[in-house]
């Protein structure tokens, strides 16, 4: 597992976001449809120029908010963008963190359970409680050798 360490400050994203539950994996169910229907209805494209931070791509945010209401998370889908936020989107800082940044070739939900059975026990880092990113370059999602990135934040 190809991974880095990486310092930033915080920074805003501009997006939609809708809440799941965790509970029999329906957030697994709704997040994919989530996508298909920022891709359906233009969302993603308007992201995707809006994008003009560091990060280029798309941007899955993960908050978990099961310390509040159990089973629960809000995600997002989101670009990192600076300036004032557009009409019928929404913006959320992201707090300033230190990151384990994962490669991640192909699907993604391999690799987020390895980096919570697998990762996190051998290491000496814990998770830092804000939100996880997934992180969507230009290119095809759905390509078995497709590169991105989980961004976890950590302490």
């Amino acid at each position: 597992m190809n991974y880095k360490i990486v310092e930033r400050e915080g920074f805003k994203v501009v997006g939609v976001k809708r809440e799941f539950s965790c509970e029999n994996g329906e957030n697994l169910i709704g997040i994919p449809k989530m996508w298909g229907d920022v891709h359906a209805d233009g969302t993603n494209d308007l992201l995707v120029k809006l994008n003009n931070g560091k990060i280029n791509g798309m941007l899955g945010v993960c908050v978990d908010k099961r310390g509040e209401q159990p089973e629960l998370m809000d995600y997002w889908i989101a670009a990192e963008y600076v300036g004032d936020t557009p009409e019928g989107l929404l913006q959320f800082d992201i707090p300033a963190s230190k990151w384990g940044v994962f490669e991640v070739h192909g699907a993604m939900q391999k690799a987020w359970k390895q980096i919570f059975s697998e990762w996190f026990p051998s290491s000496h880092y814990k998770h830092a409680g804000t939100p996880d990113l997934e992180v969507y370059p230009a290119g095809d999602p759905w390509s078995p050798d497709y590169y991105s990135e989980i961004w976890i934040p950590l302490k």
